[in-house]
């Protein structure tokens, strides 16, 4: 009788209460092998068939002598005859927005009015540019011709595709608030 008096009472609850949690536990798992047995026993959906592999037919080139397609007719290698028309000043040093497209720069201000009228230029990573009428900017050598109060005008030198260059016009408005 000295050993059950030496028993805590809180220790038996205690274990009592988990062999009540123990026997739930053990309880039978029949209806969870029933319902696998079932999804089991269902068809699965149709399995689509894999597409059929068009075979095409080859085309061996046997004219390696003759004249490449792609690459340019000697009439276009060559230099145009005489130096006539615009060219860009390759001894010209780059201005600071000419490493940008027209497209990314932006018009913000003027600042001044008359032949003194500055144009304010925004580039790409926020820095504002004062522009003055002659200056050049964009990656084809735009050259500013006008400056208005709401935009600007240029005159680019893009290649004719023929070894040439020619002059095409351009603008950059005031951009909206």
């Amino acid at each position: 009788m000295k050993m059950f008096a030496a028993i805590n009472p809180l220790r038996v609850v205690l274990m009592l209460g988990l062999a009540l949690v123990l026997s739930g536990c053990t309880r039978g798992t029949s209806d969870l092998r029933d319902w696998i047995a079932q999804e089991k026993a269902k068809k699965g959906a149709p399995i689509t068939p894999l597409p059929v592999i068009k075979t095409f037919e080859t085309f061996k080139y046997d004219d390696q002598d003759k004249r490449d397609p792609f690459s340019p007719s000697l009439a276009e290698t060559e230099p145009s005859s005489g130096n006539s028309g615009p060219r860009p000043d390759a001894n010209r040093a780059k201005e600071p927005l000419e490493m940008f497209s027209l497209d990314s720069l932006k018009m913000v201000g003027t600042v001044g009015t008359g032949v003194g009228t500055e144009v304010l230029i925004k580039d790409p990573g926020g820095v504002i540019h004062r522009i003055h009428k002659g200056e050049y900017m964009g990656q084809n050598y735009g050259h500013v011709i006008t400056i208005s109060d709401d935009h600007i005008d240029l005159v680019e030198l893009v290649s004719n595709g023929n070894g040439g260059w020619m002059e095409r016009p351009a603008s950059i408005a005031l951009a909206g608030q």
